[in-house]
């Protein structure tokens, strides 16, 4: 019966996604999911992209945490439109959840959402939430066994943003192998290394996310 209720579940939301792709291409307005696990840099990578961006593309951005707000607060004091998601215990975002929230937003005036998922590397790559597509984070102090572990995640993304690269130097972290088992279990997986403190490799993620948004807001 478990398995009946969690497949029922997931067709439900798979449902609701489609519904929020259809509403959000309508609406010229591509939906960035970025997942990665606690203290990867999510929200200082995203505060990074929106300084780099902003001028070429109107962002949003919807922030999921468990509780608190204290990186909406960190969004809103750029001055963008930013909307607050509290699970209250969930371990990932829903697309119910975020087809509510999509009214809170102009989305005339919009041409980028990005949603900073649930600090967590296992249930949010089960819930699609209508994205046009994902952001995988993996932080160099996390380790760099992660993938290995935690393949869903890898495996359901577009990119990887190796994060913190600046500290490559300070941690027995095997960048090769992260790449190597990353690309075996998605061979269509871009992989960066990226620091958002000293902006190394953030040249390259961001031509290849200008590309990427522009595809999809055709």
């Amino acid at each position: 019966m478990e398995i009946k209720v969690v497949k029922q579940i997931l067709e439900w939301n798979e449902d609701c996604s489609n519904e929020i792709k259809k509403d959000l291409k309508e609406k010229k307005v591509c939906l960035i999911n970025v997942l990665g696990s606690p203290g990867a840099g999510k929200t200082s990578l995203i505060m990074k992209l929106i300084e780099k961006l902003r001028e070429e593309y109107r962002i949003g951005v919807i922030e999921g945490d468990i509780a608190g707000q204290i990186d909406a607060e960190k969004i809103d004091r750029l001055g963008l439109p930013v909307v607050q998601l509290q699970t209250d215990g969930a371990c990932h975002i829903e697309a119910m959840s975020i087809q509510h929230i999509l009214p809170m937003f102009q989305l005339e005036d919009l041409d980028v959402l990005f949603v900073e998922n649930i600090g967590n590397l296992v249930c949010p790559a089960e819930f699609n939430i209508g994205e046009n597509f994902r952001i995988a984070m993996l932080s160099v102090p996390e380790g760099d066994d992660k993938v290995e572990k935690y393949p869903l995640m890898f495996a359901t993304s577009e990119a990887l943003v190796i994060h913190k690269a600046d500290m490559l130097p300070y941690f027995e972290f095997d960048r090769n192998r992260v790449k190597e088992k990353a690309t075996d279990i998605n061979p269509h997986l871009t992989v960066f290394e990226v620091s958002s403190r000293t902006e190394e490799g953030l040249d390259a993620f961001l031509a290849w996310l200008i590309e990427r948004i522009n595809k999809e807001l055709q």
